[in-house]
């Protein structure tokens, strides 16, 4: 799969239509696997403050809601989607549910984990929250912690945002 790019893939949207990755190529792109009732659920405040501050320069915050660690993401796509909404004011894309580990993992996120191994060089997603950042041209630039908050990598997405 390292012959692929992130723009390659194509995912569910909420509503479960395809959504090509493609629709962001030429944008900085930071992932997340995101969840309603995790202890890191408030970093929905600094994804949307992330994403409001630089979207007009070229970036795109995808939330993957996932429901793999300790059953933090119970709710159905619409409920997902209500939670956000209502609770955090998000305006950035949370897509459909994806397994981001596991035999049913979403093949970007199969992709991203072979590109960017966690520490010691596992490719596993520890937990929620997990963040990758994609430059335009659709290679991993980072991955980052559940504990790194999105606004510590304000100077990290500014680097490889499109001229």
């Amino acid at each position: 799969m390292s012959d692929k790019n992130f723009f390659d893939f194509t995912v569910k949207a909420a509503d479960g239509s395809a959504l090509p990755l493609s629709a962001y190529k030429g944008k900085a792109v930071l992932v997340v696997n995101v969840a309603s009732k995790c202890g890191f659920t408030p970093q929905y405040t600094g994804l949307e403050a992330l994403a409001k501050k630089y979207s007009d320069k070229g970036l795109v915050v995808l939330g993957f809601p996932c429901n793999q660690f300790g059953a933090q993401e119970p709710g159905s796509n619409a409920e997902i989607q209500e939670f956000c909404q209502m609770t955090y004011g998000v305006s950035f894309p949370v897509l459909g549910k994806v397994d981001v580990n596991g035999d049913k993992s979403d093949p970007v996120y199969s992709w991203m984990k072979e590109a960017a191994p966690g520490v010691l060089g596992t490719e596993l997603i520890k937990w929620n929250f997990t963040k990758f950042l994609i430059n335009p041209n659709g290679k991993v630039e980072g991955r980052y912690a559940p504990a790194t908050t999105p606004e510590s990598l304000a100077k990290d997405i500014e680097k490889i945002l499109p001229k």
